[in-house]
């Protein structure tokens, strides 16, 4: 299993409250749906641990993907080009990070 952590901040232009009715309305319920994905949440970052510090994201993605090949076709899909492009227009250099877990 991969699992995809998207870290990203919100364009100088995106309103927080229009970009997280989007999330909620459109974002979660297309990218759980997809066949490729076993969870999907879409995360707002609260602080840093221990500091008074900010985080340096606004908002992490996780996304837990049960086959890559399949997560490539839903993906190029014209319904997730849409999600996507939409995405694109309120995340500012959003940062795609794969992993994979460390077994014991």
């Amino acid at each position: 299993m991969t699992t995809i952590i998207v870290l990203f901040n919100l364009k100088d232009t995106a309103q927080v409250s229009e970009y997280e009715s989007w999330a909620k309305t459109t974002d979660i319920p297309t990218a759980s749906g997809l066949p490729s994905v076993d969870k999907f949440a879409v995360l707002k970052a609260e602080g840093l641990l221990m500091s008074e510090d900010n985080s340096p994201y606004q908002y992490i993605e996780i996304l837990e993907i049960n086959d890559m090949e399949q997560f490539g076709k839903d993906a190029s899909s014209a319904v997730m080009q849409k999600v996507a492009g939409e995405f694109q227009s309120f995340a500012d250099n959003p940062l795609f990070i794969m992993t994979s877990k460390i077994e014991a």
